[in-house]
């Protein structure tokens, strides 16, 4: 299985919601839709606007407003998504984002131990 994490950043025009809505109802039908046979599975994780209650709150604003998490089943579905010399969604992606990252990565799950229950 291949993982690629996409890092973005929001456009300085979108606020937060605006970016997540973007993002949720516009752009990733357009992957889906793009991506299909090959994409397997596909998170979006969106910033939370405000975490001030949260613990653990960092001193700066986060660099990052989202992460996505597609999933291949082998390099050659990876290959013929990616190896497209165009790519349809990337003129939306560059219209709405001011940065963003990709990371391949290989996902490694850790066993937890079981909870006491009472």
């Amino acid at each position: 299985m291949i993982k690629v994490m996409w890092l973005l950043k929001r456009a300085p025009h979108l606020s937060l919601s605006e970016f997540g809505d973007w993002w949720l109802n516009r752009h990733a039908p357009d992957i889906i839709a793009d991506q299909s046979p090959y994409l397997k599975r596909y998170v979006i994780d969106l910033r939370v606007e405000d975490d001030g209650a949260l613990a653990g709150k960092p001193a700066v604003e986060p660099e990052w407003d989202g992460v996505a998490e597609q999933w291949f089943e082998t390099e050659a579905d990876y290959n013929a998504v990616y190896g497209k010399a165009s790519r349809p969604t990337r003129s939306d992606t560059l219209a709405n984002t001011s940065a963003f990252q990709r990371i391949v990565v290989r996902e490694f799950e850790q066993p937890l131990p079981k909870s006491k229950t009472s």
